[in-house]
């Protein structure tokens, strides 16, 4: 009787100290469960969840912990939303409403936004599915203003998907596509012939730009650059003239999906109240942000 006495005042102790140790005798004492691989070889593997599974947890509790194996980072639910703790990268951007990880500033922009007009933040403008050879750099001076920092050309080009050199190619007539024979695959995925994107990243799909527009607090410049992607307004370069336009007031971001002869984007400004996903002619050149594959 003694000896059952001895374990079932063991068992009661070690229940109101509420601590478990499993791999190991030295239990810090500030830890309630302390987990250790004997040799140093393994790790500790939470629960294993694509998106669409994690969204159907009914009422997480705060806390809860997942990794995401489409996001693939570890996701923690703050008890408003989900949120990625570790992104692969320290330069990508997360949305927990949408759960898409994107790079975190346009393509050519030396930084993150500060400011709707932040024109460090503005970056590149791309004709649809010209890949980075020059043509879209822009030289940025202050919150209306900036160069390009090459010519332009008379086109369309028959020459194939890659022009010779860095110049933007104006367009005098309809589809008003830089290239003569239309290729709706050059911005298809990361894959895409000329995706402009750093490896693993790629256009965003016209679906993908309509889900991360209404995550957005008001559909406006504010609105957009309140939202996890910081969006600037870097104006666009004109198809026939390849003068810009619009600096610090508008915004036209490419997405991949093609309609058409046209492409789809995403268009908002600083004085309108109504953010617009439209189809839009190819030669346009505007501003381009990556989404993780």
């Amino acid at each position: 009787m003694k000896k059952k006495f001895s374990i079932v005042v063991l068992l009661v102790s070690t229940l109101s100290v509420a601590q478990v140790a499993i791999g190991t005798t030295s239990l810090d004492p500030t830890a309630v469960l302390q987990l250790s691989s004997a040799d140093n070889s393994k790790g500790f593997l939470p629960p294993r969840l694509s998106s669409t599974e994690r969204s159907a947890i009914t009422s997480p509790a705060a806390g809860l912990t997942i990794y995401n194996t489409s996001l693939k980072c570890l996701e923690v639910y703050n008890g408003l939303s989900w949120n990625c703790e570790i992104p692969k990268n320290s330069s990508d951007a997360y949305n927990p409403t949408t759960g898409k990880i994107w790079m975190d500033r346009n393509l050519g922009a030396t930084q993150v936004a500060t400011a709707y007009n932040d024109h460090l933040a503005y970056g590149s403008l791309f004709q649809w599915g010209r890949a980075a050879d020059g043509h879209q750099v822009i030289n940025r001076s202050g919150a209306n203003t900036g160069t390009a920092a090459n010519g332009a050309t008379t086109g369309p080009y028959n020459g194939g998907d890659t022009p010779p050199n860095a110049l933007f190619i104006t367009l005098a007539n309809s589809p008003y596509d830089w290239r003569s024979t239309q290729n709706n695959s050059l911005w298809q995925g990361v894959n895409g012939t000329n995706n402009p994107c750093p490896s693993g990243y790629r256009l965003p799909t016209q679906a993908e730009w309509e889900a991360e527009r209404l995550s957005w607090s008001s559909q406006n410049a504010a609105g957009a650059f309140a939202s996890s992607l910081k969006l600037t307004t870097a104006g666009y370069r004109k198809r026939d003239t390849a003068a810009l336009s619009n600096i610090g007031d508008t915004a036209i971001y490419w997405s991949s999906t093609v309609f058409g002869a046209l492409s789809f984007s995403l268009n908002f400004t600083s004085t309108s109240s109504t953010a617009t996903i439209i189809s839009d002619i190819r030669g346009r050149g505007c501003s381009v942000r990556c989404i993780k594959d």
